[in-house]
């Protein structure tokens, strides 16, 4: 396949699977460097070289992003994109490591993004009042 730049790709890959629209992909591309940029701050080791980021920690990371850009929107917006739930995210990496976007190790696995968090968990009870109201 000849050098094809991010957009042309993400354009082949929803023409063979149109479950996500094309901004889902933007979404995971810019969360996994928020993750990366994320982990090496938080861990000084990591820091300087390549990182290779676990299926875990790229959901963590995508939380984390989501809530930095859309705030109470985020399940909305990525709901409007068609990412529904962790395996979605799974789906979305996997198509590009297919056209060779991302890569990953023998070790990485779809099932990584299985259910790690629930979208309730991740995007609604971190804006839900903290007491009940009335008490």
């Amino acid at each position: 396949m000849q050098d094809l730049d991010f957009s042309e790709v993400v354009t082949l890959i929803c023409k063979e699977d149109n479950r996500f629209q094309k901004q889902a992909y933007n979404f995971v591309r810019q969360g996994l460097d928020f993750t990366v940029k994320e982990l090496k701050k938080s861990d000084s080791r990591r820091a300087g070289r390549s990182l290779h980021v676990t299926g875990v920690e790229l959901l963590m990371g995508l939380r984390a992003y989501a809530l930095d850009q859309y705030g109470p929107m985020a399940r909305t917006v990525l709901n409007e994109w068609g990412i529904k739930k962790c395996t979605h995210f799974g789906d979305i990496v996997f198509n590009l490591i297919e056209y060779n976007v991302f890569s990953k190790t023998e070790k990485d696995r779809r099932e990584d993004f299985s259910e790690v968090y629930t979208f309730d968990e991740a995007f609604d009870e971190p804006f839900l009042p903290k007491k009940p109201l009335g008490a």
